[in-house]
């Protein structure tokens, strides 16, 4: 059984840090595209960073330059380092596997990120 855990959520000021973090298990690590997504109330499921066994990653243009995406091929973890936060950043931030080249992809459960003063 596939299992995604996120953990690092909670409450930032504004221009502060985050470290999220997904722990990834029932699955071949190697062969998964792991990405990080994020949703607001009302809104569309948006992709934030992904990142191949490889190590290419790719950024939504709204947090390239502040976000950095990672991953432990043995721990078989994704970290999603957040940087400068902004109030636009709050959300509820997914962990998703994505086989390659194709097949069903996983989530996790999610963890809520909310920057405010």
């Amino acid at each position: 059984q596939v299992q995604l855990v996120e953990s690092g959520g909670g409450l930032v000021q504004p221009g502060g840090s985050l470290r999220l973090s997904c722990a990834a298990s029932g699955l071949i690590f190697s062969s998964y595209v792991m990405g990080w997504y994020r949703q607001t109330p009302g809104k569309q499921r948006e992709p934030v960073a992904a990142i191949t066994w490889a190590g290419l990653s790719d950024y939504a243009s709204s947090v390239k330059g502040r976000f950095t995406i990672s991953r432990d091929n043995v721990k078989n973890t994704v970290e999603l380092q957040m940087n400068s936060l902004k109030s636009e950043d709050t959300a509820v931030y997914y962990c998703n596997a994505r086989p390659s080249p194709s097949g069903p992809e996983y989530w996790g459960l999610g963890t809520q990120v909310t920057v405010s003063s």
